[in-house]
């Protein structure tokens, strides 16, 4: 156990006649970013909030830190570390007010806690707008602080649950570069999203959670390439000439080409990727195909996210898993 920062077994969780998790395994090594991704009502907040004690298991088991998170919740809470969908600090407050708060409620003293929130502020890049209400505050500044107050003790392992809800494109940025400061200094971070972009960029490891268990656990291109490798992609600009450049197509490709009449588009697996393009680009124009796109496409995790759990991932399914509510005081949560 000791080799992984977190490790699950069968882990059994059940609301009523509802399975949240029926044997959901897991596997977290040390010092890395481990994406857990899943349609809504797969069973991610349950995974997190079991490993995070929130909720006792019905079966199984679970280490956090080398701890059994049964046998010894309290040991496990001293070394983690939680944030969840939305943030837990008072706007009322400024930033350096809410870290000061959270240094004392963890037993800092006054001196220990203004010290540790002047680290974090420095850390977090909200010195300039330490001392201005959190109020304020950008959506992505209010998600740095949230970060910066649940590393007031340091935890070995932070678990990061949908962390960028709702953030525009440049805050979200912003909390990612928070959470690859974290992991370069030691912490182990479990990361639950829907936005495959952001396993993409930040996870190492990804574990795919479809009804409660694992379906899926690789690298990202590992995953991608359980769906195949390059496809090249072609956008005519006449409906009338797809059927000729899917024939084209089919000359290069390594398996048969698939077609979408509605967006005038046929694309196909290749091997040679570089000599395929030069290919079909080169016969398309001899032929006369006028074409409005043409190029080389790697599967996304969205491909991934589609081939394993049968939906895209902006689809939610219509089951919610039961222990995601948003109405939970999270700041009661932080350890």
């Amino acid at each position: 156990m000791s080799t992984h920062a977190v490790r699950a077994e069968g882990l059994q969780k059940r609301y009523g006649e509802k399975h949240a998790l029926a044997g959901f395994d897991l596997e977290v090594r040390p010092g890395t970013v481990h994406g857990l991704l899943g349609p809504n009502g797969a069973g991610k907040t349950t995974a997190v909030r079991i490993l995070s004690t929130l909720v006792a298991l019905d079966g199984g088991r679970a280490t956090v830190a080398g701890i059994d998170v049964r046998q010894d919740p309290r040991a496990v809470r001293a070394r983690i570390g939680l944030t969840g969908q939305y943030a837990a600090v008072d706007e009322v407050l400024t930033g350096r007010q809410n870290l000061e708060m959270f240094g004392r409620l963890f037993h800092l003293g006054g001196r220990g806690a203004r010290r540790r929130a002047t680290e974090l502020l420095e850390r977090f890049d909200l010195a300039e707008a330490a001392d201005r209400g959190v109020g304020k505050y950008s959506g992505g500044m209010r998600r740095r602080l949230d970060l910066a107050a649940s590393m007031i003790l340091t935890p070995d392992v932070l678990f990061l649950d949908e962390p960028t809800t709702g953030l525009d494109p440049r805050s979200r940025g912003e909390v990612w570069d928070s959470v690859r400061r974290l992991v370069s200094d030691g912490t182990t971070v479990l990361l639950t999203t829907q936005y495959l972009e952001e396993a993409d960029k930040l996870a190492s490891r990804i574990t795919v959670i479809d009804r409660g268990r694992a379906i899926a656990d690789d690298t990202p291109d590992g995953l991608k390439d359980t769906v195949g490798g390059d496809r090249i992609e072609v956008v005519v600009a006449e409906p009338a000439q797809l059927a000729h450049a899917a024939g084209v197509v089919a000359r290069v490709s390594a398996g048969e080409p698939e077609t979408d009449p509605n967006e005038r588009r046929v694309h196909a697996p290749v091997v040679d990727r570089v000599a395929a393009l030069t290919e079909v680009a080169r016969t398309l124009q001899d032929d006369g195909v006028q074409v409005e796109d043409i190029g080389l496409r790697r599967p996304s995790l969205d491909d991934v996210f589609l081939r394993l759990t049968g939906q895209r991932a902006e689809e939610p399914q219509a089951a919610a898993d039961p222990a995601h509510r948003t109405d939970d005081p999270k700041g009661t949560a932080r350890r």
